[in-house]
This record gives C-alpha cells, structure tokens and sequence, in this order.
C-alpha cells in the first residue's frame, strides 16, 4: 500500500463529494459510495461478532471474512478493476456445509435472536443482503466482477447459519432455545 493517512479530515469532502482511489470525485450518494459503505458497515457488523468473543473455532473464518471485505472494498474503490478472485465463496460453502451438517433441519422460520452473539449474526447477515443489493445496482449501471456478488450471496447464508450454531450451542450451554416464528392462526 502507497501512503497511510496521517490526517484524518481533510474538508475536501464537504461538499458532498469524496474521491474514489483513483482520485475520481464522485457525490457522496453514488451507487459505488453505497455499495462502499453499506461494505464498511458489513465488515463493522462481522467484527462486533469478533468482539462479543465467538467460540474460538469460529475466529479464524471470521478474519478472513472481514479480509474478503477489505478485498471487495478496494476493488470498488477502483472502477474497472477486477482482482476479486473465482473462489473466496468455495471457502465459504466448506464451512457453510460443515456447520450446517450439525444443525436440525428447520421446522419453522428463525426468528433473529436467541444469544446476544446470534443475534449479532442475524444483523450482520441483514447488512449483507443489504451490501448485495447495493452491489447489484452499481453492477447494473457499470458492471462488476461477479464473483463479489456470488461471496456475497454465500456470506449472508453463512451468517445465517452462523446465528443457528450460536444459539445451538448456547442451547446445550445455557438452556436457550432457536427462536421460531410463530404464525398467528386466524380465529375459527
């Protein structure tokens, strides 16, 4: 990497316009400045998954999740570049196939919750449906490296199935059960 920033504010950006790596100006309300954020705000949902203290198995694919997130940021910092390689989401399915083998099959809907660590799963997987569809409007209007949409598609499963191991554990440890909908039935 080139320079570090040693300044934080710069007022360049006052206007309600930022610069992409390149040095293009674009309004801070672009398809490619969503897509970047919403990125931002995933990679800060993964680590207060890190941060509630995950079991320990769970840590590493967690760093290389937030690593995969910095990758797809500077690749849409960049317009045009297509570094995102065909496989990260292979990595993900493993451990989706791996994790999921332990679970019950669903019965109902999942509601997002249980543990406080679930949860967190359950808010960062929403984050990354959001992060997909922002990506697939800016694919939209300028196209962009599939292989980012298809880690993205994984990483919300995953995340999904992150939560129900969370709470499945926690179920054996502390008595918490999966919280299921329950669909309201109309009078007879």
């Amino acid at each position: 990497m080139g320079h570090r920033l040693t300044k934080i504010y710069t007022r360049r950006g006052d206007g309600g316009e930022s610069a992409l790596a390149d040095g293009q100006r674009l309004p801070k309300d672009h398809p490619r400045f969503e897509a970047l954020g919403t990125l931002d705000e995933l990679n800060a949902a993964v680590g207060m998954i890190l941060a509630l203290g995950p079991p320990a198995d769970l840590r590493p694919g967690l760093l290389a999740i937030q690593q995969c997130l910095f990758d797809i940021g500077a690749e849409l910092s960049l317009p045009g570049r297509r570094d995102f390689p065909p496989d990260p989401h292979k990595e993900l399915e493993r451990w989706l196939d791996e994790l999921n083998s332990d679970l019950p099959p669903l019965q109902e809907f999942i509601l997002p919750g249980g543990t406080p660590l679930a949860a967190a799963c359950h808010q960062a997987r929403t984050v990354c449906r959001r992060a997909e569809r922002r990506l697939v409007t800016l694919h939209r209007k300028e196209g962009l490296n599939l292989h980012v949409l298809t880690y993205l598609n994984r990483l919300s499963d995953l995340l999904f199935v992150l939560a129900r191991v969370c709470n499945r554990r926690a179920q054996f440890d502390e008595g918490i059960d999966e919280p299921q909908w329950q669909p309201r039935r109309p009078p007879d």
